[in-house]
């Protein structure tokens, strides 16, 4: 009961105490509860790399969000290695698998196969390594944001170890360098819409990885319904400004000016300033859904989050943005702003029969997506509304006494227990909101 007293306390602050940028300065500062969930999130991470206890592969769409706090207590070699190991896996047209598993035993590797050996095990792609006999690859290809989360992890290695020597060690006779940059051209060629100068993806719910067409949904193929969405978007602009102090300026200068091109369009095709949202999918062709479905009356907050990261919108277009997180929240009786979607895609649309309202990707309540948007406010220096948004999520790991997957409408854990992606993303966002409160409180 303290605690939750403690969390409204801030809500309930008169404004005769005084600034309220002031008073949430104070607060954070004081706030132990801050720093107990930031050191259960260190102790964590520094237990590995692999996604949580349900999960035996290491993601690097979950290790991007976990590399900063993941350098600072790991060993900065396995950290290396792990991210060299990823590299080699890298297919001949520059596209990265969603990460690797640890095999007791060989895989199998057919004898006319050269090169990676890739199969569709109809749940996901397997990539097979001739020389590399305890690691297998993967890919869940409906999704486009593992060539952008492989530069983002690799930018925050680099920031927290000062190894830029990395970028210049060879990888199956390329620089890592050159490996990240064609990671970069896979998605401005491959995944590229002339049209629209966005990037496409399978149709999936936000920033999921289980399309409509199929179970479980994983793989894009011949029938899988082309579409852009902000969340792929917004994270390869964010790729995009990871990778250019990496580069020469001169190299850089174009990925720059590639990523100011899609922020235009991104603006242009995808937000819909009537509704003060993006729109959920732009086909590229027909939508799998029924024509009588208003998808579009449906919010997806994830990639909202980081599209406000990537400074997508304006200041007014993001306090707008937070109403709306904050009234979904409540209307779907969620116990954090970290709910995927709202309204939720009813049963039945999806192939997947696991895909029902408020499960998993489809309204459950994330704290990896809502720290995002707690670290998006801060960044644009809305720290007090950041500390109101983190609190409830602060306090359900302590309740729980631990980082889970997600969280039912009934706030009941689920998925996977010690996930990582969680504990790295809420424990930068307390980081990031300490510094707020400390630069605030200056005199």
């Amino acid at each position: 009961m303290l605690r939750a007293l403690l969390a409204l306390s801030l809500l309930a602050t008169p404004l005769t105490a005084g600034p309220l940028e002031k008073v949430a300065a104070e607060r954070i500062q004081a706030d132990r509860d801050l720093d107990d969930v930031l050191q259960k999130a260190k102790d964590l991470l520094g237990r590995g790399f692999n996604a949580g206890s349900g999960y035996g592969e290491v993601w690097i769409r979950d290790w991007a969000s976990f590399m900063d706090l993941s350098c600072q207590v790991n060993d900065p070699a396995r950290v290396h290695d792990g991210l060299l190991r990823l590299l080699r896996f890298q297919r001949s047209d520059g596209n990265i698998p969603d990460g690797v598993y640890h095999l007791n035993s060989p895989p199998e590797y057919p004898a006319e196969a050269t090169g990676l050996h890739t199969v569709d095990a109809g749940w996901r792609e397997v990539i097979t390594h001739p020389e590399i006999h305890d690691f297998q690859a993967f890919k869940n290809s409906v999704e486009t944001d593992q060539e952008s989360s492989l530069v983002l992890a690799l930018k925050s290695y680099i920031d927290a170890t000062g190894d830029r020597g990395i970028l210049e060690e060879i990888v199956e006779g390329q620089t890592v360098k050159q490996r990240v940059t064609r990671a970069m051209d896979f998605l401005h060629r491959d995944r590229w819409s002339p049209e629209h100068h966005l990037i496409w993806g399978a149709t999936t719910i936000d920033w999921g990885d289980i399309a409509p067409e199929d179970d479980p949904g994983a793989v894009l193929r011949g029938s899988s319904h082309r579409a852009i969405d902000i969340y792929d978007n917004a994270l390869f602009m964010l790729a995009l400004e990871a990778l250019a102090p990496l580069l020469h300026e001169s190299e850089a200068a174009g990925w720059l000016a590639l990523r100011e091109e899609i922020r235009q369009h991104a603006r242009q095709h995808l937000w819909d300033a009537s509704r003060q949202k993006f729109r959920n999918h732009l086909y590229l062709g027909d939508s799998p859904f029924p024509a009588d479905f208003d998808e579009e009356a449906i919010w997806y907050q994830g990639g909202t989050a980081v599209a406000i990261q990537a400074g997508i919108l304006t200041d007014d277009e993001v306090r707008s943005s937070l109403e709306f997180m904050r009234l979904n929240r409540a209307a779907a009786g969620a116990r954090t702003i970290g709910i995927t979607n709202h309204p939720h895609y009813p049963a039945g649309l999806f192939a997947n029969d696991h895909v029902l309202p408020g499960v998993y990707q489809n309204g459950g309540d994330w704290d990896w997506f809502g720290g995002r948007m707690v670290q998006a406010l801060i960044s644009r220096g809305m720290g007090a509304e950041a500390y109101t948004e983190l609190l409830p999520m602060v306090h359900r790991v302590q309740r729980h006494d631990g980082f889970f997957e997600w969280f039912d409408m009934q706030d009941h854990p689920q998925g996977s227990g010690e996930f990582r992606g969680s504990a790295g993303v809420l424990g930068k966002a307390i980081l990031m909101l300490q510094q707020w409160a400390r630069e605030s409180h200056e005199p």
